[in-house]
């Protein structure tokens, strides 16, 4: 059996004779003075960026300019040889074109414009893909096929890559296949991230759409526009998905013993988002941790304490355990303070002037009156509980208690009401002794 079968011997072949043909004609003398012209277009630009770039960088810095503005004028600083090659160069075209006893020779200056000019129409476009290993893998493939395509070696590639091919059970699995399956996927995956993209900031955008259901409708249409892209990209080059859906059938029961937690946490994080029971901005309490919800994520919550630090909550906890949503159905909170007083000060002013403290503190609700009772008689002192009412829990609770305590102590001590302590005396009784042990002796005092 030969390695090679006869097509593809024969579309190599015919690649090395052109290769040999091109590489014959460039000694001739109107192929080398299309040269230079090349190389005088090349310096040229290659100058004009070492004047231009520092002109960019300066107008750059001199305008306040916004992440979209600074990155077209990045991407254009880095292009300017490029586009000052073309413009050369198809001026020298045109020149050439116009002097008949030049038309016909002209074709190395008219390919080099075109593939400079195919290349940089391929970066620009190219800079539409976001992610960035996926930009480099269609940027170079496309760089690739225009090469071909324009040096006229494309269906002789094709063919060699046609001919690289394995079968698998009937199906015929070829390296041109696999290259066209990953190129138009890439492609359709590109543009459905551009197309999820815009739609998000649409919908999170919405103010008639509430937060919860903003999340899942984009995690719906990701799944959505990404799962077709891959699927269509495979389909549009001949693979049968059928087997396809066998295989992931049985490795999805596979999986599914070794990710259980994996799988719980999606589906809860999907319930999350159906019953509403948190949302973006609301204000939580889970165990020791107190914050706000950041962003719902398909396998864990984000949520951002008041010292900075964010916390990756797993969904299913948030289904599972008890949670505090201190803003579920609105932002009213209320506020249990307690402290106690001297029984020497009358109940009925210490009340009077609790009250008044905390409606004094510019976050506490004036609108919601503020309590205070007596919840019992103490060792040493009456207790009280102090209850008022704020609307703003996520700028912290800790603030304003101990805006409010502030508020009773500059009241107490205005007023002259005390805050008891618990005291102690030692009293020595006549008659007894007290032993008193020191660098080994034991000396006896009376007292």
């Amino acid at each position: 059996m030969d390695l090679i079968d006869p097509e593809t011997l024969k579309a190599i072949q015919s690649i090395w004779a052109q290769i040999e043909i091109f590489f014959r004609s460039m000694v001739l003398p109107s192929r080398l003075w299309q040269f230079a012209i090349i190389l005088g277009c090349l310096g040229i630009a290659h100058l004009g960026r070492m004047w231009l770039a520092p002109k960019v960088d300066d107008w750059a810095r001199q305008h306040e300019l916004s992440t979209r503005q600074m990155r077209a004028a990045i991407l254009l600083r880095k292009r300017i040889r490029g586009m000052i090659f073309v413009v050369l160069a198809w001026i020298s075209v045109f020149v050439l074109s116009e002097m008949s006893s030049f038309y016909s020779r002209r074709f190395l200056v008219d390919l080099a414009a075109t593939l400079v000019t195919a290349w940089l129409v391929v970066g620009l476009i190219t800079r539409l893909i976001n992610n960035r290993f996926l930009r480099r893998i269609v940027t170079w493939g496309a760089w690739i096929y225009v090469t071909l395509h324009y040096l006229g070696f494309a269906d002789e590639a094709a063919s060699i890559l046609d001919g690289a091919a394995i079968d698998l059970g009937g199906f015929r699995l070829s390296a041109l296949a696999v290259l066209k399956a990953l190129a138009l996927t890439a492609l359709l995956i590109a543009g459905a991230r551009i197309v999820t993209g815009r739609a998000t900031a649409r919908i999170r955008g919405n103010e008639d759409i509430s937060p919860s259901m903003a999340e899942l409708v984009i995690k719906v249409m990701q799944v959505v526009f990404y799962g077709a892209a891959f699927f269509i990209g495979l389909k549009s080059v001949g693979f049968d998905l059928t087997g396809l859906a066998v295989l992931s059938g049985a490795i999805g029961v596979g999986l599914g013993f070794g990710l259980q937690k994996v799988v719980s946490n999606l589906v809860s994080g999907v319930i999350i988002l159906l019953d509403k029971s948190i949302k973006p901005g609301d204000v939580i309490s889970l165990g020791e941790t107190f914050g706000w919800i950041n962003s719902l994520g398909a396998r864990y919550v984000s949520v951002v304490t008041r010292d900075g630090k964010e916390y990756l909550i797993p969904n299913e906890d948030l289904i599972t355990g008890q949670v505090v949503n201190w803003s579920h159905s609105d932002e009213f909170v209320r506020i249990d303070l307690t402290f106690g007083t001297s029984y020497h000060d009358d109940p009925h002013e210490v009340r009077a002037l609790a009250v008044s403290a905390a409606q004094s503190v510019p976050r506490v609700l004036k609108s919601r009156p503020a309590v205070c009772h007596i919840t019992g008689f103490g060792e040493s002192s009456v207790d009280y509980v102090l209850r008022f009412w704020i609307e703003d829990p996520v700028e912290g609770l800790t603030n304003v208690r101990g805006a409010v305590y502030l508020a009773l102590w500059d009241a107490f001590h205005a007023n002259g009401i005390s805050i008891p302590f618990p005291q102690r005396e030692v009293r020595v009784l006549g008659g007894s002794r007290l032993d008193v042990t020191a660098s080994g002796e034991n000396p006896q005092a009376g007292s």
